[in-house]
């Protein structure tokens, strides 16, 4: 993640990454507005270009060659990526409201969100077909279709609802790969049987006659059975319907057709057509407040309508950066006229394409070449990031539009105090941590509820007290995930040695600003650490918050304990086997999406591994009789085996290929991208035996990586180990799995290899 050497301003808010969005993020990357802070708030990591999809499904292209990788474009902009979905917008406190997360406030917004078929315009259509768009949810069902490929046998009948260039295109991109798929496996392709329906009396309405036949002797010729005039009125199981009492038996039914905008946007007062889709002036602004901007599908331009496509899409990301940037700035926005004409370049499935503009047409081999040249140059605008120079400029007050704000944002880029006088203040901090709702316990007798100089908590007669602390800052751009992180990195400690959770204390440095973009990050952050705290029925009783450079983040966390029941690090015992319950590689994965070389669904998994608690894997290590574990932290997995085995008095034998690791973590270590704590950690190497057998091994850099928030590397009784593991996965920690051995010592103790095999 990159620091701005200047605190914000202004918040910039984009839900959605559409085609529009993701110019926005190039163009702010390539020229940045100083104190202007950009946020893109998005379900998925990675966004598909529409223009390549049917290519996709032809089997063209490979996933990542339709995509656009949103983590790794925010990152180089120096965005923050929040993934989640968009539910609502609060226009009176001006703030996105999100499914899985606190709400996020702007002082601009925009969204592009693209438009999704109405399926609930025909009975059963929603539980029954599958809607082309969102396409990550078709992409879900398309894999799925083409598995099951593998094992069918007999006829399968697929029926595509909606006849205009997407459906056309569409349905000649999947039978030309089925149909290659049944060949390959030595399947008659006449099996597979595709039927077109739509209520219009044409295919491709909106383009001229010569388009049209094109593609009708295409249709034809391919045995694609056509249906116009008929309209859609009923989808069941297995079986559509049409106005007119025709009814087909279909394996799997498509949807389309016309689209629309969520529902949620007629909750937000903002000025909608009939499709629910928002009404925007020539500047790409809302028709009723300055403050919000749409653009691509999503948006009706009242005085330029046009086709739902994603050339428009694409031509307006210039102009909707360039007046996001202007209003920012205090100035104001200026018109985009959309071009009266534009160039359409459909593909028939088997690399044949037609382009089509006004009443042009022309097709061939050549024009497919062409399209593809195209596609590709405009992902690489995307995928192809060049390494930006650190932005040293001062911040433009100008982006300051109150008297009042520009005062704050004067004495935000002051000489700052350091001691005392560099707390948050305490207003700031009473909004933030006001709006939050920690556990109560009944053993806090003072806490966070009455705060005082200090917590003051009962511990039960016969328990002792597990103490431990951890600080780290800030790696990630979402305050609030990195919250979430921060909180179950502390709590590990006290898992790892049995304990239960009892208090933490939060200390947090936070990058100086103005007081609402403060509260703001103290509220974010404290919230994912109060969600992670609360599940583990660990309550915060207190903290200090000081102002930095960076955000950071860490927790003094309180847990009792059986005296008689602790695990500990030296309790491994000769005979046992080793158990890892999560996979490693956070410390790689990280260092690549810092230099733009991991891709967003890698970031994506090792989050959710970040995030996962060890508490109910450390109970289960428990049951089965466990009396060493630690948790997988900074020192990398050799560095808290060595820690193991030293105070135990045993060695121990490892097995890389059986150790769990994070997907892309041996891509990103195998190019030589490396925590910056690697070095250190290998220095442990010297504990290792018969080191010759692992140096080439493409996990050998691994144990040496620093994690954060990793899983528990503990020992269990051989006899017990198959049963363990068993129910670990069973409690939602699926990579685990045995990786060596405990051993008895001999006279120079070590960490030794398993006979590895090619």
């Amino acid at each position: 993640m990159r620091t701005p050497d200047q605190p914000v301003l202004r918040d910039i808010v984009l839900i959605g990454g559409g085609h529009s969005h993701v110019g926005v993020l190039k163009r702010f990357a390539m020229n940045p507005v100083p104190g202007v802070r950009l946020t893109l708030i998005c379900r998925d990591t990675h966004t598909p270009y529409s223009g390549m999809l049917p290519g996709y499904v032809a089997g063209h292209y490979s996933y990542d060659d339709v995509h656009i990788d949103l983590s790794k474009l925010a990152e180089y902009a120096g965005a923050r990526f929040y993934r989640d979905e968009a539910v609502g917008i609060d226009r009176d406190r001006k703030r996105v409201l999100c499914r899985n997360r606190p709400d996020v406030p702007y002082d601009i917004l925009s969204v592009n969100i693209g438009s999704s078929p109405r399926v609930k315009d025909v009975e059963g259509a929603s539980e029954y077909a599958v809607p082309v768009k969102p396409i990550t949810g078709f992409n879900n069902r398309w894999l799925t279709l083409l598995s099951r490929i593998e094992n069918h046998d007999g006829p399968l009948t697929i029926a595509i609802v909606g006849a205009g260039a997407g459906g056309v295109e569409l349905t000649l991109a999947m039978q030309f790969r089925l149909q290659n798929e049944l060949k390959q496996r030595g399947k008659d392709p006449d099996q597979l049987h595709f039927h077109l329906f739509d209520a219009a009396d044409e295919i491709l309405p909106t383009h001229n006659a010569k388009v049209r036949e094109v593609f009708r002797k295409a249709l034809s010729d391919r045995g694609v059975k056509i249906h116009l005039g008929a309209p859609v009125k009923k989808v069941e199981q297995g079986l559509l319907m049409t106005d007119s009492g025709e009814s087909l038996q279909a394996d799997e039914v498509l949807w389309v057709t016309r689209a629309g905008g969520p529902p949620w946007l007629a909750d937000t007062g903002l000025a909608l057509d009939d499709g629910l889709f928002i009404r925007v002036r020539d500047t790409l602004q809302t028709e009723n407040d300055d403050s919000i901007f749409a653009a691509g599908d999503i948006a009706n331009v009242i005085n330029h309508p046009r086709e739902k496509a994603g050339v428009f899409a694409v031509r307006q990301g210039r102009p909707l950066a360039d007046n996001l940037r202007r209003v920012a700035l205090g100035k104001p926005a200026k018109d985009f006229h959309p071009q009266k004409k534009w160039l359409a370049l459909i593909s028939t499935g088997n690399k044949f394409a037609v382009a089509s503009r006004g009443e042009m047409q022309f097709a061939g081999a050549l024009v497919w070449r062409w399209k593809d040249w195209i596609d590709r140059r405009f992902m690489r605008k995307f995928t192809d990031l060049p390494a930006m120079e650190d932005d040293a400029k001062l911040p433009d007050t100008g982006a300051a539009q109150n008297p009042e704000e520009a005062s704050q944002a004067i004495s935000a880029v002051a000489m700052r105090c350091g001691g005392c006088g560099a707390k948050v203040g305490s207003t700031v901090l009473s909004r933030a941590l006001g709006e939050l709702k920690p556990i109560e316990r009944d053993d806090i007798i003072i806490g966070l509820h009455a705060p005082d100089d200090a917590a003051v908590l009962r511990v039960p007669p016969g328990k002792a007290v597990v103490h431990t602390v951890d600080f780290f800052r800030a790696f990630i751009d979402d305050p609030y995930v990195f919250g979430q992180v921060a909180a179950n990195h502390s709590l590990g400690d006290v898992f790892a040695m049995g304990a239960e959770a009892q208090s933490a204390t939060a200390v947090a440095t936070v990058p100086y600003g103005i007081e609402s973009k403060v509260e703001d990050v103290v509220f974010q952050m404290m919230s994912g650490a109060v969600d992670v705290l609360n599940e583990a029925g660990c309550a915060l009783v207190g903290g200090h918050t000081g102002e930095g450079k960076e955000l950071a983040l860490g927790f003094a966390v309180n847990g009792l304990i059986d005296p008689e029941e602790v695990m500990s690090k030296g309790g491994l015992r000769a005979g046992d086997v080793l158990i890892l319950t999560k996979p490693i590689g956070t410390g790689t994965l990280f260092a690549a999406h810092a230099r733009l070389a991991a891709r967003g669904r890698w970031i994506d998994t090792a989050l959710a591994s970040m995030i996962q608690s060890n508490k109910l894997g450390a109970e289960c290590l428990r049951r089965y009789g466990s009396r060493a574990c630690t948790d997988v932290t900074g020192f990398g997995l050799l560095g808290h085996l060595v820690e193991m085995t030293r105070p135990s008095g045993v060695d121990a034998e490892l097995d890389l290929s059986a150790i769990p690791v994070l997907p892309g973590a041996e891509e990103t270590s195998a190019a030589g991208i490396l925590s910056s704590l690697q070095p250190a950690n290998i220095r442990l190497r010297r504990g290792i035996r018969d080191q010759e057998n692992w140096v080439n091994h493409p996990r050998y850099p691994l144990i040496f990586d620093p994690q954060t928030a990793g899983g528990l590397l503990a020992s269990v009784s051989a006899d017990q180990a198959e049963a363990c593991v068993r129910e670990l996965r069973a409690l939602g920690y699926p990579h685990t799995a045995v990786i060596g051995r405990v051993m008895a010592q001999d006279m120079e103790g070590a960490i030794e290899p398993v006979s590895l095999k090619d």
